[in-house]
Parts: structure tokens; C-alpha cells; sequence
């Protein structure tokens, strides 16, 4: 397949390598626009039941097959499987020149693919900005999600036409600030799922039978306050430099849940330098509740 991608015929034959719970989310997307999955490869249990369920009669073969097979190849495995798998791949020839290879890691960009864009291949780094659950539902949070997107100039284009395509939105990331980028999502994604289930579990401790019902209206108005205002929406006892009740909360953590006290006086820190920089904390309250968190910390 040697067509340039402003030639490249419309509709493509695709395949999956690494059915996680990427992968046959995004095959399904394309398939929706009019591509053609046709192999998908994966070795877990888990893997094979995802593959059945949103690619119903693809066949599953082992990854050569799938890049023999495919004009779009989705690598869609973890991130630190990602280079051995490349490398691999190139060194077996299982690469075709003019072939479309995309990877989701949000941490590499184009750089990684370097020994299959050696052998011909298109390289292309696309990592949706979303959190995927293995299911039919993750086809469906595509639509309006945007896309960290990463390519050679001459292919950004075809890039992000498919993005647009599984209904995305693209967003042009250098590839010298993808690790930066990633880590920018994991911090706001990743840790709020901690701080979320953290947080259930000490609720339950106090005895709220559904903490989820409690926490939803709250964290829901707190999130979209911060996407709107960001540190001017800050608010609570560290915000306000109530040292008391920020002591209070470590007497309690250290009583019944140990295990959040780091959590808690870190992002408590962190909390307090955002809201005396923003001037939301009054210099004169930031001392005492500054040593509060101090004391905690050398306990």
C-alpha cells in the first residue's frame, strides 16, 4: 500500500494489537465512520471478551497477522510495552511501507515508532484524553473527548481527520512536551480517583451509609468550579487558614485511617501555597496552619 495519505483511499482496513481496554474501543469508533476492523490481537482472558464484545466476528490472531492483515494499525498497549513491541515488529518485517501504525500512549509521541517509520510505516501518536472502562459505553464518551496529537507535519492532517472521525477533538501536542502533557493528565484524572475513593472510604468510617450520594452533588459543583475559576475556586479550611480544623482533621486521620495522613498533608501543602500565591489565604492565618502541616509532617 503505497498511497500518500492525501491520496490514501477513504475508508481503511483496521487492526487492533493489545485488546486492553483502548483498543477495541477506538476499532469500534472507526467502524462506526466506515472503516473496516478486520483482526485484533490479545492474549488475557479479559482481552479476548472485550474483542468479542465490541468487535463481534473479527478474527483474533497474533500481532504479524494483524499488521499483515491492516492499513490502520492501532498499538494499544501498555506504555512501557509499547517501544520492545515496536522494535519487534520492524526487526520481523512485519511492518508494510504506507502503512498507518498509531499508538494511544499518552506518554510518547511520534519518536517511539522510529524503527517502524525506518520501515516504511506512518507514524501517528493519538491518545485520547479519557478514561476507559472496557465497554460499549467507551465508544460513546469519544464523542466531544479530546485528543493529545502527535505527528510528522505532512501527516497531521490525516492525523486529524481521524480523530474527527471516531469524534474527537484534536489537540497538537509537540512531542517534546507529551510526557509533560501526560503527566498533566494523570495528576487531575488518575489521582482524583484516589482522593475519590479515599474519601468513600472515611465516610464510611463516620458512618454515612452512601457516601457516592453524599460526594456526587459536591464533587460535581467543585469540579466545575475549578474548570471555570481554577484557584479562585478554592475553598475549605486550608484556603481559609483555619489552623484548627486542619489539625483537627490529622488528630482524626491519624486515629482511624494512618494511611491517608501523606495524602492528605501533601495535597493540604500544596493547597496552601496555591491559595497564598492567589491570594486567597491571608499571610498572617498561613503561619500557624503552615506549622500545623509541618508538625504533622515530622511526626
Amino acid at each position: 500500500m503505497n498511497a500518500q495519505p492525501e491520496t490514501r483511499p477513504a475508508r481503511l482496513t483496521v487492526g487492533v494489537v493489545g485488546a486492553g481496554r483502548v483498543g477495541p474501543a477506538l476499532a469500534a469508533s472507526l467502524k462506526l465512520a466506515g472503516h473496516r476492523p478486520v483482526a485484533v490481537s490479545g492474549v488475557s482472558d479479559a482481552s479476548v471478551r472485550r474483542a468479542a464484545a465490541l468487535l463481534p466476528d473479527v478474527p483474533l490472531v497474533p500481532p504479524a497477522e494483524v499488521l499483515a492483515a491492516a492499513d490502520l494499525v492501532l498499538l494499544t498497549v501498555p506504555d512501557d510495552a509499547l517501544p520492545g513491541l515496536v522494535e519487534g515488529l520492524a526487526e520481523t518485517g512485519a511492518i508494510r511501507p504506507g502503512q498507518l501504525l498509531v499508538h494511544t500512549s499518552g506518554r510518547y509521541g511520534t519518536d517511539v515508532l522510529a524503527p517502524a517509520t525506518r520501515a516504511g510505516a506512518l507514524p501517528l501518536a493519538l491518545h485520547p484524553a479519557m478514561t476507559f472502562t472496557g465497554t460499549g459505553v467507551d465508544v460513546q464518551r469519544l464523542a466531544g473527548c479530546s485528543f493529545g496529537v502527535t505527528a510528522p507535519e505532512e501527516l497531521r492532517l490525516a492525523a486529524e481527520a481521524l480523530v474527527i472521525e471516531m469524534g474527537g477533538e484534536p489537540e497538537w501536542i509537540e512531542e517534546q512536551n507529551r510526557p509533560l502533557y501526560h503527566a498533566a493528565l494523570a495528576l487531575g484524572a488518575n489521582h482524583l480517583v484516589t482522593l475519590v475513593a479515599q474519601s468513600m472510604e472515611l465516610l464510611r468510617l463516620a458512618g454515612v451509609a452512601a457516601p457516592d450520594r453524599m460526594l456526587g452533588p459536591l464533587l460535581g459543583a467543585a469540579l466545575d468550579n475549578a474548570l471555570r475559576s481554577g484557584d479562585a475556586a478554592l475553598t475549605g479550611p486550608v484556603a481559609r487558614g483555619d489552623a484548627g480544623t486542619v489539625a483537627a482533621h490529622i488528630a482524626e486521620l491519624r486515629k482511624h485511617a494512618p494511611g491517608a495522613v501523606a495524602g492528605y498533608l501533601a495535597m493540604a501543602r500544596t493547597t496552601a501555597d496555591r491559595a497564598l500565591a492567589h491570594g486567597l489565604l491571608k499571610p498572617e492565618l498561613a503561619e500557624d496552619l503552615l506549622g500545623v502541616l509541618a508538625d504533622g509532617e515530622n511526626r
